[in-house]
């Protein structure tokens, strides 16, 4: 039964073009079913803050009007919901978004005093995951169907599952990954007291300069990380994941396997603190690295020709994901294009769009843990 109603949602979910039209309920089915999933994590985290919630958010959690919010996203998904299931034949998506409220609803009647706030630093971050998918859906989203390269692109494509599942992994398990930089970073500081002159210089630097001397540093270190990672056989297996996606779109960049991750947070994040920039420098620098990595791989058609020879634009990072022979083992930048300049590996045909995008005959399988699975196997 509930394999049946999963295959419906996801049908409606991808149905046909004519089938998403303004007016037919599409629309509103998806916001409904979205704002309810919304509304419930966000209660969860409420209710159970030492097992969903990311202790930076526990202010969050404590003001007043906390409730009120989530119970004015249930009653806006409600409203949702019923116009799906008049507009709509198929009124899959209303029925599953009104059962989420129903179900919202009764742990918020179980739970309905204010919980202590979060003291496990390991919990899953649900609550984070709701506001970063929110702040980046409707960022990128409007962006994508206003400004898109491919205008018929649909927002529910091929594998957008195996996308948000990585955008759900990375943001619940934040503060894991933060630890693992964090953990190196102190123990780093607390055996090198002899740099603390130099740190201090550094960390008192205006706060602008040293983000942008932190984006030069990284993106030093994270080209020749890339560019390791592309001809080196072994760490390829890995990086092949994230090429293995055949769509671009602002979901795409959230597909990188784990021990990716930890590794380019080794090389880039734990240096920097190791260094003794102000935590309040590297926290937006890892704010814009984040929207620039998303907004690189968005399907926009943003071709600004005068910032291409100084800064990584969409269509340069599309060209490195490019199915073409000549996309192969070029653009390497995350930030500045002179650098792939510099060591030769800059390709930007003029005007011209990549025919497609993944791994000639497409070796990596489809699902999260099969491509988890897939750089240890033979």
């Amino acid at each position: 039964m509930i394999n049946k109603i999963r295959l419906a949602i996801r049908n409606d979910l991808e149905a046909p073009a004519e089938l998403r039209e303004f007016g037919s309920g599409w629309l509103s089915g998806v916001a409904a079913l979205v704002v309810s999933l919304a509304a419930l994590l966000l209660l969860l985290s409420w209710q159970y803050p030492s097992f969903f919630s990311m202790k930076e958010l526990s202010s969050v959690h404590q003001v007043s009007y906390f409730t009120y919010i989530v119970q004015g996203l249930l009653g806006l998904s409600f409203v949702l919901a019923c116009m799906n299931m008049i507009l709509r034949r198929n009124r899959v998506l209303g029925f599953s978004a009104i059962c989420i409220v129903f179900l919202a609803t009764v742990l918020g009647e179980i739970g309905a005093t204010s919980p202590s706030a979060s003291t496990n630093h390991n919990a899953l971050g649900l609550d984070w995951f709701v506001l970063n998918i929110l702040f980046t859906g409707l960022l990128f989203v409007p962006l994508e169907k206003m400004f898109g390269r491919l205008s018929k692109q649909p927002l529910f494509r091929s594998e957008w599952r195996e996308d948000l599942f990585y955008f759900l992994f990375g943001s619940v398990m934040v503060q894991s990954l933060t630890f693992l930089s964090l953990a190196p970073s102190m123990a780093i500081l607390h055996h090198t007291g002899n740099w603390a002159a130099f740190r201090q210089t550094l960390a008192s630097q205006p706060l602008w300069f040293q983000v942008i001397e932190i984006m030069f540093l990284t993106d030093f270190v994270q080209y020749w990380f890339h560019r390791a990672f592309h001809q080196i056989p072994t760490l390829w297996h890995f990086h092949a994941v994230h090429h293995s996606a055949k769509t671009m779109d602002w979901l795409a960049g959230s597909r990188m396997h784990i021990a990716e991750i930890i590794g380019l947070r080794g090389m880039t994040i734990i240096p920097m603190y190791a260094l003794g920039f102000a935590e309040s420098a590297l926290h937006i620098y890892i704010l814009l690295v984040y929207l620039n990595a998303t907004f690189i791989h968005a399907n926009v058609r943003f071709n600004v020709e005068w910032l291409k020879p100084f800064i990584v634009t969409p269509r340069f990072h599309h060209w490195h994901h490019g199915i073409e022979k000549e996309a192969i083992n070029v653009n390497y930048a995350i930030h500045f294009s002179w650098l792939d300049r510099l060591f030769g590996t800059y390709y930007m045909p003029k005007n011209q769009w990549p025919s497609g995008y993944g791994i000639g005959g497409h070796p990596v399988p489809n699902g999260y843990w099969q491509q988890f699975c897939y750089p240890f196997k033979r």
